[in-house]
């Protein structure tokens, strides 16, 4: 299970990603209570802040993407890791003096989103260059439960801290978290490490990345496959907030333990994916499904109780739908274009919460959160249907376009044999 712990670089990695990881999670909670405490409660300012942060990525991810592979990654994520450390220790400092106001985290938000469409693509194709291909399945499902454990330790210690102190330590101690990412970079033997050669700068490199996809089934389907999850595992986290509260009538508290039990059910699904040696496009299709299913079972759930276990197996489901999906595109994308389809990959799974949440808030209140719920089960398996769909649509086509090629090649050749033997 934890094989890729036993590589001197992939140990350094992990180890920084799980300080900073939490320091992350803690900063996103206190981010949220500072809007809050400078709006006076204005949900709308939450959201706004919210969407600054990812508004980015859905931009300028492609591009992101590109420069991951124009430049060596190690270098990439010190330098974004840096910034995005500065920008945590100048918020604190503004918080801490009190010169802090809505605006500044606006803008903060923001440039932390310019910053992850770079450092968040560069880091996903950045683990294969550390483990090789034989652990890349391994490592990324143990990216997957450190992130996982993370969001379930940085929210409640944000919160005893932020009664205790307030905000502006914690973003002082999100800055301080940094430093356990650039110092385990900084100590990598760049001897082990596997990386290829830059990719020389070039005009249409943005359009050859899309094209590659394009052609290739195997990278097409899980990332079509994700995107439609994407659309419906954010929109699921706030159904959870629904469900808790109109339909069983729960406190926060009670949301706070349903939130964590899907948290959980992510994790353990995680740790269950790093046994797994090798990904299989079967494995990613019935994990996609059964998402769906146990959507459309929770929605059905007669008590709070069995709604809280069928949480469990969703958020298992999703994890393994998403490492199974993150590890197929990067072991079958070529080290030149790792970059440009990890960017791809990022946009796609980014992508999704803009457009899922509305849908599933505009049922909740037509139908209330039960049919919403089920109703992004439901959409979520016609979605893997889809994208099964159009895979075998491109598959086709790309493969009348190879035979055509192969047989004009053919006839070519025939032609210049005959012209040699007539010489």
């Amino acid at each position: 299970m934890f094989r890729s712990l036993r590589n001197h670089n992939y140990r350094l990695f992990a180890s920084g990603g799980v300080v900073s990881n939490i320091g992350t999670w803690m900063q996103r909670t206190a981010q949220d209570w500072l809007v809050l405490e400078l709006t006076h409660g204005s949900g709308s300012a939450l959201g706004v802040t919210v969407a600054l942060q990812f508004l980015p990525i859905m931009l300028f991810g492609l591009w992101g993407g590109m420069l991951a592979d124009r430049y060596p990654k190690r270098r990439v994520l010190v330098v974004a890791q840096s910034l995005m450390g500065l920008l945590a220790l100048t918020m604190g400092v503004l918080v801490m003096t009190g010169a802090a106001h809505v605006w500044h985290v606006y803008a903060m938000a923001f440039t932390l989103g310019l910053i992850a469409c770079v450092e968040v693509p560069t880091r996903q194709s950045f683990v294969v260059e550390m483990v090789g291909r034989r652990d890349l399945p391994n490592a990324i499902a143990l990216n997957s439960s450190t992130f996982n454990l993370a969001r379930v330790v940085g929210p409640a210690l944000a919160g005893v801290l932020i009664y205790w102190m307030g905000t502006g330590p914690i973003f002082l101690l999100n800055a301080a978290s940094f430093a356990a990412v650039i110092t385990g970079l900084l100590l990598m033997r760049a001897s082990e490490l596997r990386s290829p050669e830059p990719v020389p700068r070039a005009k249409g490199q943005l359009r050859e990345g899309l094209r590659y996809v394009g052609t290739r089934p195997d990278l097409l389907l899980p990332l079509l496959i994700v995107a439609f999850m994407a659309i419906f595992t954010q929109s699921f986290s706030t159904s959870i907030a629904l469900m808790a509260r109109q339909v069983y009538g729960a406190g926060a508290s009670s949301f706070g333990i349903a939130s964590s039990a899907f948290a959980v059910g992510a994790l353990a699904g995680a740790l269950l994916a790093a046994r797994r040696v090798k990904p299989s496009q079967r494995f990613l299709i019935a994990g996609a499904v059964c998402f769906g299913l146990f959507q459309v079972v929770a929605g059905l759930a007669p008590g709070y109780v069995v709604f809280l276990l069928m949480l469990v197996p969703a958020g298992m489901a999703m994890i393994t739908v998403n490492t199974t999906a993150n590890t197929i595109v990067q072991l079958g994308a070529s080290p030149a274009m790792r970059g440009r389809v990890m960017g791809i990959y990022v946009l796609v799974f980014t992508a999704g919460a803009p457009v899922g949440s509305p849908i599933v808030g505009w049922l909740s209140e037509l139908a209330g959160p039960r049919v919403a719920v089920m109703t992004a089960g439901g959409l979520s398996v016609v979605g893997v249907g889809l994208a099964v769909l159009v895979t075998r649509i491109v598959a086709a086509r790309t493969g009348v376009q190879a035979e055509q090629a192969q047989g004009e090649q053919s006839a070519h050749e025939q032609v210049v044999r005959r012209a040699a033997a007539t010489a």
